[in-house]
């Protein structure tokens, strides 16, 4: 109790080697910070331009295959060492390896105007993350930080960029501790990512950036059947982001193997996806489709608007189209809300909220980040109802994630290897299964 109440006890004074590193994370947070919110809003004002060309000008769509080679084929020259982008990202705050090279951050800068520039169907969230992360270990490089120091900042990187691009603070700080292990979250790195992501969030409200605003009206009251529907519709979100990740990995690798060459990919999918969205009018499932989104909280609409945009995403990221999931995941989840909302008896405005997030935090295994993200662009009465389905979300998903170098710190549900890969995951399955299949008995040819 004395050292609750006593405020002239020398033990609530902070230590003093604690004031020079707290100036020391506050201004390398800050610096990482600047750089990464000034990145992110130049892409942003580069995107805004892609998206307003290509919407004045159809006609660019009958280019993205000759947009998906060459982007390819700078990947190939110059970009192989970056090409894992997020995973990269992951892999170097848990078994770091080498710096990550300065040019990660133009060249995905570059490829994402592009792909949004001839119609991809592709986000704007990796392209934050990666700049961000990049330009955080040039940092690293300058002042020789230790491979600890290094992991915070790294991290810091992911967070600034996060909450940059979509301006939601908070959830950019809990998204840069939250993506990098399933069930635990790195304290030490707290203050490094909280400070990179308010200060990067201000850095761009600087810079005249503006996020889009989604309307979504009055709250019901707190029931039985509501949390119950919430429940439900968790199930779907997290069944669905699990189905986005799975696609998206399946076939991208099928596709690596049927065709070897780099370049070559995107050119093929460009080709399909341009002629699909020419064939059947589809225009509007491309690029980041906010007008749909924003819909999604005005309106009931089709019940199939969420199954295709994410057919049009999995082909263009399996392809090799860069950009990234989470702007589709938004789109999916929140017109896959609006689309139960009826059968449900609940109103589409918060069914739509609640899956703008919850598709996200199942296919990306961050049911914190994505709760915070809720009530910053909602208002914090969603947070009961988006917190539930974001968790059922979560546990839905099972070990699937669109970041496949993401480790299970600890199990959601059942046992796997601490530390293991979600990537390595299957074929500790299969030899799993393998040891515990009965064997077959010896032949015995002795008597033949």
């Amino acid at each position: 109790m004395k050292y609750l109440t006593n405020r002239r006890s020398p033990d609530l004074l902070p230590e003093p080697a604690l004031i020079p590193w707290l100036i020391k994370w506050l201004i390398l947070s800050s610096l990482v910070a600047i750089l990464a919110g000034s990145a992110s809003a130049i892409f942003l004002f580069c995107l805004d331009w892609a998206t307003a060309t290509r919407l004045s000008h159809p006609l660019l769509l009958c280019f993205l295959p000759v947009a998906g080679f060459i982007v390819g084929w700078i990947y190939l020259r110059v970009g192989q060492k970056v090409e894992a982008g997020n995973n990269l990202l992951i892999d170097e705050v848990h078994t770091p390896q080498r710096t990550i090279p300065l040019r990660m951050a133009p060249l995905v800068m570059l490829a994402t105007i592009v792909s949004h520039l001839f119609g991809a169907s592709v986000g704007r969230e990796g392209t934050a993350v990666q700049m961000g992360g990049a330009l955080a270990d040039q940092i690293v490089r300058l002042f020789r930080l230790s491979p600890d120091e290094r992991r915070m900042l790294l991290m810091a990187g992911v967070s600034a960029g996060f909450a940059s691009v979509f301006g939601t603070p908070l959830a950019g700080a809990v998204f840069g501790l939250e993506m990098m292990a399933i069930g635990h979250i790195r304290y030490g790195s707290l203050l490094s990512c909280f400070v990179a992501a308010v200060v990067a969030d201000q850095v761009g409200l600087l810079w005249g950036i503006h996020h889009t605003h989604y309307p979504i009206g009055a709250l019901p009251p707190v029931t039985l059947w509501g949390i119950t529907a919430i429940v439900v519709v968790g199930i779907a979100f997290g069944a669905t982001g699990k189905l986005f990740a799975m696609l998206t990995h399946y076939l991208g690798g099928h596709f690596k193997r049927a065709v070897p060459y780099g370049p070559l990919r995107p050119f093929i999918g460009g080709a399909a996806i341009a002629l699909v969205a020419w064939l059947f009018s589809a225009q509007h499932y491309l690029g980041l489709g906010i007008p749909t989104i924003v819909s999604a909280f005005q309106q009931p609409l089709p019940g199939y608007e969420f199954i295709t945009k994410l057919g049009f995403t999995v082909a263009s990221l399996a392809s090799g189209f860069k950009g990234g999931e989470v702007t589709p995941l938004f789109y999916i989840g929140a017109t896959l809300g609006n689309a139960l909302a009826p059968v449900l008896h609940m109103p589409f405005q918060l069914l739509a909220a609640v899956g703008f997030v919850a598709v996200f935090a199942g296919a990306a295994n961050t049911p914190l980040a994505c709760t915070f993200m809720a009530m910053e662009l909602f208002g914090s009465g969603v947070g009961v109802y988006a917190g539930i389905a974001c968790v059922v979300s979560y546990l839905f998903s099972g070990y699937s994630s669109i970041y496949r170098s993401q480790r299970v710190a600890i199990a959601k549900y059942h046992a796997v290897p601490e530390n293991i890969k979600l990537a390595d995951i299957p074929n500790w399955q299969q030899k799993q299964s393998d040891a515990a299949a009965p064997q077959q008995p010896a032949r015995d040819s002795s008597h033949e």
